[in-house]
Parts: structure tokens; sequence; C-alpha cells
């Protein structure tokens, strides 16, 4: 089963019974004139619709198919096009010209507004406005709100919110035509709206290349596509300066920090198919403006250059401050940790320990089970017994909370810790306002990017001692640099590797392969034990049909009966890839179907959502306090107030309709999702159709996600391939020559 044969079944079990029309005839132009019965299917993307309307005089409906920017339920339509005998659906009108109408008679405008399209009116509200209003309903709401108190359960903030949603609805319908029109999909049209208000229309129409850099969703190629629709010319100033930004752009979600001056021009003349020199002009004038920043030939967003230097400065500021108490007698807080915790600590970690207890920075990496949280947990006890105030924090919900659960210390995300203030668009502690406290220990430090180090470090206050813990063989940050590399690399920062494996006393497999994998080795297959099942599992599948069918069985029976978890809550399935069959988008649509096939549902930017959902955000979102990674459950969906409620570790967090393409569905996620992220399953699905994604460090990475149990599924021959290509892509940054430089400057 795949994603589009799932789809497919949904859509056709939902058609409309069609009607026959022997009268009409196929394939030659025709009207119909009729009411919006029933919305069957919308693509927010394309426009594709398909739609059940009553024809004028019959009261049995027929199906109408075609591109349409908006229609909703109870609305009076024309439309011209052709009767089609579809093959499966008998007759059926396929439109190409669609005027829409208020609806006029009671029961179109009770259809109409039920339909979901005002907040705060559903089904029972509708009722009630045309039982009370009749046909002059839809007056009164444009232009007599205020008598809608007089219907029974309408209080003023019903009223008001009623009045807003009818006037927003209104103007993003406009720009839902206007975008359509132009040959965009309208699934960001209240976005824009939400973004530029009444003045939606006149900036897309003024500079549509805006819209790329300031509206979550939208890219370079949909405001291209605008503005080639409405005139802008190809080798306008304004074309060539969006261009580079948006290549540049491009360059930093691939990780790098910088892009050669001659590649940005050689690229961006390919992709805008205007001359180099006009490209030069656009260039010269983003540095001018200081958006762009040329240092050696190398051109770097300003962003992420003030990001570099920022990060070294802090680095050299911490280094050289004095410590606001006495040195720590590093021989007795050893001596005295080991006692405490009734432990001997091997010349590695009591190295990490003197490493990180004699400097102001330092840094701890190493792989699993090699004792990282052991020294955390140390040296919280070491200095909460010089009552000292320690901090402990990682970039993710997740790795923050299993921080806390490992050291029975609070621990916090680094952005919940740095203060976002959405009315400013920054965090609230910085230089002029540090975060107090006198030890900071951040984990999982390979996933901190370098815009987040560098506000991070900003925000510490200069006596601080200040420790990164993390695995450098783990995939790098998703966002630009390669931070924890750069910094050990640089060997301005003391640094310790931890490499003798502790945790084997029950022998872990999971632990035992991950290295096996690190060191470019093929795993070991644990022996058989029914009675005493193995943490690690290896299942031997060549197509994709057979991986997706063991996978479910694994799922749904194997695993709980087993190891007594839960599947909808304890297992996480993780793939190379986001795309094709056993991309995590077709495994999540596959795996709801198989956990969670009953409940509410609603159906946004191509994603099927229901009650009970596992659900992943996808996108950082300060105003909402929930991060890029952060995994939460659906609680609820109410079509009359357009929101979905969302539990993040019991936290409830309410979504508008609107912003349903910040989450993604999480039964199933990329590996690169997961960083960060620890489980109490972990499958991980692996074929050659995940060629050009098979590398060491990202089945390392995945391995490492899973603490019971960890399984593969898939052919031995991908694996080989990922364990033996240790080629990873450099990042291009000037990290570790800017410290050098730095460190090396005289005080």
């Amino acid at each position: 089963m795949n994603s589009y044969r799932s789809f497919n079944r949904r859509k056709q079990a939902a058609r409309p019974t069609p009607q026959p029309v022997p009268t009409v005839p196929v394939n030659e132009p025709a009207t119909l004139l009729g009411y919006i019965e029933h919305i069957v299917f919308r693509s927010d993307e394309t426009g594709y619709t398909v739609c059940s309307v009553v024809p004028d005089g019959s009261r049995d409906a027929v199906p109408l198919v075609g591109n349409f920017a908006a229609l909703w339920e109870g609305e009076r339509i024309r439309a011209e096009g052709i009767w089609t005998r579809h093959k499966t659906h008998g007759f059926q009108f396929k439109a190409d010209k669609i005027e829409c109408q208020v609806p006029t008679s009671l029961d179109g405008i009770e259809r109409y507004l039920a339909s979901g399209l005002i907040k705060g009116v559903g089904k029972v509200y509708a009722k009630r406005l045309v039982k009370y209003f009749g046909d002059k309903t839809l007056h009164v709401i444009e232009h007599e709100s205020a008598r809608l108190r007089e219907v029974p359960g309408i209080g003023p903030s019903r009223r008001e919110e009623i009045k807003e949603s009818w006037k927003a609805q209104r103007a993003v319908r406009e720009i839902m035509i206007f975008l359509h029109g132009h040959g965009v999909g309208a699934a960001h049209a209240l976005r824009i709206y939400k973004q530029y208000g009444p003045d939606a229309i006149a900036v897309v129409k003024r500079n549509p290349y805006q819209l790329g850099r300031e509206v979550w969703g939208i890219g370079f190629k949909s405001a291209d596509r605008i503005a080639a629709n409405i005139g802008i010319p190809r080798d306008s100033e304004l074309r060539a300066q969006a261009g580079v930004v948006h290549l540049i752009e491009s360059q930093s979600d691939e990780g790098h920090c910088h892009c050669p001056r001659s590649d940005l021009i050689s690229e961006a003349a390919n992709l805008l198919e205007i001359p180099a020199a006009k490209i030069e002009e656009a260039l010269d004038v983003g540095i001018r403006q200081t958006d762009l920043v040329e240092e050696h030939g190398h051109i770097y967003p300003a962003r992420l250059y003030r990001a570099e230097t920022g990060i070294a400065h802090h680095l050299v500021r911490l280094s050289r401050a004095p410590l606001a108490g006495a040195p720590i007698d590093v021989d007795r807080a050893i001596a005295w940790a080991q006692d405490r915790m009734k432990i001997q600590f091997d010349p590695h970690q009591a190295a990490a320990l003197a490493n990180t207890l004699r400097n102001k920075v330092s840094i701890i990496t190493g792989g699993p089970g090699v004792g990282k949280t052991t020294i955390i947990r140390a040296l919280v006890d070491i200095f909460t017994r010089r009552r000292m105030h320690v901090i402990l924090a990682a970039p993710t919900g997740r790795a923050a909370k299993r921080m806390e659960e490992a050291t029975g210390f609070k621990a916090a995300t680094v952005h919940r810790l740095l203060k976002y203030q959405p009315h400013s668009g920054s965090f609230l502690h910085g230089p002029e306002d540090p975060i107090p406290g006198d030890v900071f220990i951040f984990d999982e430090a390979s996933m901190i990017d370098t815009p987040l180090m560098n506000s991070l470090l900003a925000a510490l206050p200069g006596p601080a001692q200040f420790l990164l813990v993390g695995d450098i063989d783990q995939l790098p940050s998703v966002g630009p640099g390669n931070v924890l590399n750069d910094l050990i690399a640089s060997g301005v920062i003391p640094a310790t590797r931890l490499e003798t494996i502790f945790r084997q006393g029950d022998r872990s497999w999971i632990v035992v392969n991950a290295h096996h994998i690190n060191n470019g080795e093929f795993i070991e297959i644990p022996p058989r034990d029914p009675d005493h099942p193995a943490d690690f599992f290896f299942v031997e599948c060549e197509t994709p049909e057979n991986v997706i069918e063991r996978m479910l069985t694994l799922l749904t029976q194997r695993i709980p009966a087993k190891f007594g978890l839960d599947p909808r809550t304890d297992i996480q399935v993780l793939s190379p890839m986001r795309r094709n069959q056993l991309g995590a988008a077709n495994l999540n649509t596959v795996l709801q179907d198989a956990l969670n096939p009953e409940g509410t549902a609603i159906e946004r930017f191509g994603r099927r959502f229901r009650t009970g959902d596992r659900v992943l955000q996808i996108r950082n979102n300060y105003d909402k306090d929930v991060f890029n990674g952060d995994i939460g459950r659906i609680k609820g969906i109410d079509t009359e107030q357009q929101v979905m409620v969302i539990d993040f570790d019991k936290r409830l967090v309410n979504y508008d309709f609107s912003e349903l393409d910040e989450l993604d569905l999480a039964y199933a996620c990329s590996i690169h999702k997961s960083q960060g992220s620890e489980y109490p399953a972990v499958l991980i699905v692996l074929t050659t159709q995940h060629y050009k994604l098979l590398q060491r460090n990202l089945i390392y990475t995945g391995i490492t996600r899973g603490r019971k149990l960890v399984g593969i599924i898939g052919s031995s021959k991908a694996l080989r391939i990922a364990i033996h290509n240790n080629t990873v892509q450099a990042r291009r940054t000037g990290l570790r020559a800017r410290l050098i430089a730095a460190f090396n400057r005289p005080a």
C-alpha cells in the first residue's frame, strides 16, 4: 500500500454517487447552474476540487470536478465546462470556469454557514441564525453584526468572532482567487492575509518576492511565478536581488554558512536565466545594503556572518573572564563525587571531570554508553555542593526531559532558557540581560546551529563556566554550521573524548552495534533467546511491500507482546528520507490507518489529522513556545472554531486550521528530525531505495535514538552500503579559522 492508493480509496469512498444525465451531450460545451451540496475533496496546494452539486430543478446531486481557488458548501454556482463520462464514476461535470454567488435560499444559507467557513458558527448556530434572521442572515452578519446578540447563545465575544471571521474570509477569498489566477496554490492565503491585512494584494503586486522572505511556507519559485504573471521583467533588478538571496539562503538550508562568490553568480545566472553582469550588480547592492557580507571571496548572509564572529568573540570573553568564586580542588572534588556516587571513574571520565572543573569553557564528546550522563551527574553534585547555581539545557524538549530524568535536576530547552519575546522578535536574555547562573551545561550540543549558539553564548554572564556535551559522530545540526565539530577542530577549547563503553552490564546490543557502525564494522546479530529477547534485531526484507508488511506486524503484534510497549506512544519508525514509498510521509499514512483509523478528522495541506494522532512540529513557533522537533498528541478538533488542540507534554496548545502546515504526523519521521530525541523503541526502515542518503553517521544517529529496543527492517546490502560510506559533505563555515584567530589575538 502507498499513500497515493490510500488517498484514492478515501477519495473514491467519499465521492457522491453519480446520477445519470442521459439528455446532456458528452464532451460539448455546457453550463451547470445549482448549489454546492458537499465538498468531497479539495487540494490546498493545487485547488483541485471534487464536489457534489444539486442542479436547479433537480433533487439529485451530480459530481463536479476542476481547479478552483475557493468554493464553499451552500454557495450557488454557474459553472462552464463539459459533461464527461468517467469509466468508474459515470457522468461528471468537468468545469473550467465557475462564478460563485452568495446563497439566497434558507437551506443554502444554513449549509453555507455550517460548512466551517466562519469561526464561531457551526451547525447549531447556523440553524439558529437562519431561523432568527431568515434570508437576511448574511446581510445582518456583514452590515448589522450588533444584532447577532439577539440570537440565544451569542454573546459579545462570539459576536465579535463571527464578525471578524466573516471579514477575514472575504479578504482571504480575494487573495485565494488572486493567487489562483497567477498559478499559485491558495494554501497560504490566510497566512498572507494575517501578515499584511487588507493591503495583502497590494503588497503582492508591488513585490511578490517579499512573500518568500516574510511568509512561512512560500518559497522563491512561487513568488517568481506570481512576479512573471503580474508582469515583472525577468531581468529586473528586483528579481535578480531576490534570486541571489534565495540561493544563498538555500545554501544555509544545506548547512553552509557562506558560498564562493563565483559559484553564487554562476548558479544565479543559470537559475534566473539572466546575464551574470546583472547578478554581479544585484550582489553588490546586497552587500552595500548590508544584507550580505563578502569576506575573502565568499558571500555570507549578514545574520550568519554576525553569528560566527559573535561565537568567537563570546568564547574568548568567557574564557578570559575571571571566575566568580574560589578555584575548586579538582582531586578532592573527583574523590568526593566517586564516594557519593559509589563508582570509580575510568581515566577518560576523570580527565573529563578535571577538564571541566579547571576551565571556564570545555567540551565532552563520545558515543552512547560511554558515561557522558554520569559525568553530568557528578558535575551537578560537585557544583551544587559548592552552592553554585547550575543551569542544564538541551536543544529540544525531549533531550531536556531526558537530561532532567537522568540527573534529577531541572533542565530546559535553549529557546525557553533564552526567553523569546514575540513583540520584538528577539530573546529576552542577551549581553545586556544575561541569564542568571554560575555553571551552564548543554547536552546534545551537535544539534546547536550557528545562530542559536551565538544567541546562547551572548546571554551567558562573564564569570560563568560553560560545558558542551555531545556526540560529534552524529549528524550535524539541521540549521547552518557545524559548531561542535568546529569548536573541537579549532583546538582552542579544552575537549575530552570518552571512549570506554560502560553500558554493557546487561549486554546492550544497541550500544555494541552503535559502536560497530561508528567504527565501520557490520552489526552483530544477537543470539535468539525467547526468555530474554535482545534489545536489538535485524529483519531481512527486500521489497518495500514486504518491509511495510513486517513493520506493521512488529508494531501491532510482536513488540507489544514481547516488550509491553504501546505502538501509539512508545515506538518510533525512522526512515533515511521523507519521500518515496518507504519515506516518512507515506509511512505516516500507512501507520495512521493501522494505529489510529477512527476519530474526528480534518484534511489540510495534503495531510489528514485525526484526534489521537501523534504529531511533530516542523518549525520553531516562538509565539506558541513550540519548537522544531517537539512531539505532541492531538487532543481535540473543533470544526466550528477551526481549532486543533495538541498536548505537548501536558501543555495544551491551540492551532488554527490555517497553521496546520507547521505540523506533520509523527508515527514515522526522518532520522534527521529525530536528532536530540530518544524513544523507548525505534524501528529503522532501510533499503537501497534510500541509496542517496545511505551514510554511516545517518544510521549511527538512528540507532542511538533507541533506549530499550532498536530494530532494522530492510536489506543487509543497504546497511553495508551505509556503514562503508563515511563520506560526509563538508559544510562551508569560517568558524574554525575565526576561533583560532580570536584566541591567538592578544587580550
